[in-house]
């Protein structure tokens, strides 16, 4: 994790959990099938993500910023790039920046098709499984927005159970603290 995290440790939801939600649609299609915890959502489209990372982000991106195979930023074929589209040229650029989202400390990579891309691009793919980044495939219909929430429901569902938890701990020991002989 990046040594500028500075912030309290809050609970996280499972790469598992999310994947299994069918109301998003997601896809694990690359890196490593273990299970993650997931503590932040960031959407993203800078070349670098390192500068912005807390550690355990799942990262969402389009892959906007990203050049097509001639170098270009222009997509071809009406504004899509495909998985066949992205493997050589822009194979040194998806490389390094997942070499740096994993050096962030991200948990995952979320990757969006549309408005850019039709398929997720291969050299993408074999990034994360060289850098061991789980990938995940966010489906056309599925906005970035509905992950962000999911994420954030599931974190607020755990921190309710967390507090719940101390809350109930602490009424039992004030009923003990309470008691003629309180300490046995």
């Amino acid at each position: 994790m990046p040594a500028h995290d500075t912030g309290p440790v809050l609970p996280a939801v499972s790469l598992r959990e999310l994947v299994g939600r069918s109301d998003l649609g997601l896809r694990q299609v690359g890196g490593p099938r273990r299970d993650v915890a997931i503590s932040l959502v960031h959407t993203s489209e800078m070349d670098d993500p390192l500068p912005y990372l807390l550690g355990g982000e799942l990262i969402l991106s389009a892959g906007v910023r990203f050049p097509g195979p001639d170098g270009s930023d222009a997509a071809p074929h009406g504004g899509l790039r495909g998985a066949g589209d992205a493997s050589d040229g822009a194979s040194p650029h998806w490389d390094r920046y997942v070499a740096r989202a994993v050096e962030g400390g991200a948990a995952a990579l979320g990757f969006g098709l549309a408005p850019v891309h039709d398929e997720t691009p291969r050299s993408l793919v074999e990034a994360c499984d060289r850098y061991g980044l789980p990938l995940l495939e966010v489906p056309r219909g599925t906005r970035f927005a509905s992950v962000e929430r999911a994420v954030w429901q599931a974190l607020t569902e755990a921190r309710h159970r967390e507090l719940r938890r101390v809350a109930e701990a602490q009424a039992s020991l004030a009923t003990a603290a309470a008691r003629p002989d309180p300490v046995p």
